[in-house]
């Protein structure tokens, strides 16, 4: 990995000369590899192999994202008590489990929609509890004042992998069939995890861990109520992802169903998602100091808004191949200026000992209207039409965008701040 990096001649003081972050990069890297098969797979299993209607794919999304509102909070007072790396690690152990049970159940011939419903199901487990552990692990590899540049360097580790992983697993959707395809993703989480266990953290628990379950629980609620920067993200965030499930839903649907894209064209497609974050996260550190991170997180909303509304007004043909392109594109650059803020600015806020209630608190927040809108988005897409789906989709995210604007404690952040302690 060294000699790697000495190829681009890392200038003095980057984070990625940093060995330990460079571990935890390199995870990111191979996990969000294996994590773009997953991407495509399990949709492209459930819509074409399976023949989903467009209720039983937001369902599908749904579960995924249930476990959010059913175990962050717990969870956050859980994580305030325990060491998060081995959470981070265990939880990518438990993901290799359910993506790899998909392949072995198409060979035994009993997959079916019920099966992928508990996978999803897990994966939103993990993504509760190891998902906020691995966010907490950075706090501790990263000074806080660099924390948007940490967070631009994983998007990009991500974004790599969106480059290649689509065209990867477009390949292996062809060669091996989608389900098969999972197999590979399980085995790069392998290397993850392998990778994430060379790690050294140094964490000291707080003190008082033994206090009543639900008064530290309180205590994160409370934290997050009496904070205005953290309240109204959390407003703005929860609508992006109503209208961001909501699209999920129906775009492959779309793309396979009304403008004809084949499953390896749909897979190929998805590399514009990677060109729109290695874009997004190589210019997003810079563009975030410029313009501050608040007006740089509403302009992710806007172009992710942008992206699915020009979507739904695609005609078959090339012209629908580059819309769905684009669409992807934009998504890809939409969201990592929006997230590399958000969670820049609510880490930044926060003392260490409240990271933990903190982080699961906010992201139970944000997730809860996201099975809500999964359901609604396969509703509408079923009993409404795909088209009109995703300009719902296109259209609320434009009004987020427009409320975030007109609201001084989003607009008016110009640079991180510092930690607010518990009063």
């Amino acid at each position: 990995m060294s000699s790697f990096l000495a190829v681009f001649k890392l200038p003095p003081g980057d984070l990625l000369r940093d060995a330990v972050y460079r571990r935890l990069w390199s995870a990111i890297l191979v996990s969000s590899l294996g994590g773009q098969i997953t991407v495509l797979a399990i949709p492209l299993t459930a819509a074409v192999l399976l023949n989903a209607s467009p209720t039983q794919m937001g369902l599908l999304q749904a579960l995924e994202v249930l476990p959010f509102a059913l175990f962050a909070l717990p969870t956050g007072v859980l994580l305030d008590r325990v060491r998060k790396l081995p959470v981070f690690i265990g939880g990518e152990a438990l993901l290799l489990v359910a993506i790899g049970s998909v392949p072995l159940a198409a060979w035994l011939g009993v997959l079916g929609m019920p099966w992928l419903y508990v996978v999803g199901f897990v994966i939103g487990i993990v993504n509760t509890t190891a998902g906020s552990a691995g966010q907490i692990v950075l706090t501790q590899i990263v000074p806080r004042e660099r924390l948007v540049e940490a967070h631009a360097k994983n998007a990009l580790a991500s974004s790599g992998a969106e480059v290649a992983g689509p065209g990867l697993a477009g390949l292996l959707i062809k060669l091996l069939g989608a389900p098969l395809a999972l197999a590979v993703d399980a085995l790069m989480l392998l290397v993850s995890i392998t990778i994430l266990r060379g790690i050294r953290v140094t964490e000291t628990l707080r003190e008082g861990a033994q206090r009543r379950f639900w008064d530290e629980l309180k205590e994160g609620l409370h934290f997050v109520r009496e904070r205005r920067l953290l309240v109204s993200m959390a407003i703005v965030v929860a609508g992006w992802h109503v209208f961001y499930n909501a699209a999920l839903v129906v775009q492959i649907l779309l793309a396979t169903r009304e403008l004809q894209l084949a499953p390896q064209t749909v897979g190929w497609s998805y590399v514009a998602v990677g060109v729109g974050t290695v874009l997004a996260s190589s210019l997003g550190h810079r563009l975030s100091r410029w313009m501050g991170p608040g007006p740089c997180l509403v302009l992710g909303f806007g172009i992710c808004g942008l992206a699915w509304l020009q979507l739904s007004f695609a005609p078959t043909g090339p012209l629908g191949v580059a819309s769905f392109a684009l669409m992807l594109f934009a998504w890809g650059a939409g969201a990592v200026l929006m997230f590399i803020n958000f969670l820049s600015l609510r880490q930044s806020v926060t003392p260490a000992p409240m990271l933990g209630r903190m982080t699961s608190t906010m992201r139970w927040l944000i997730l809860l209207p996201a099975a809500p809108g999964a359901l609604l988005g396969g509703w509408l897409g079923e009993h409404v039409g795909l088209r009109s789906a995703l300009a719902f989709a296109g259209l609320g995210t434009l009004i987020m965008a427009a409320w975030a604007w007109r609201h001084e404690v989003i607009r008016s952040v110009r640079e991180l701040p510092k930690p607010q302690e518990v009063s």
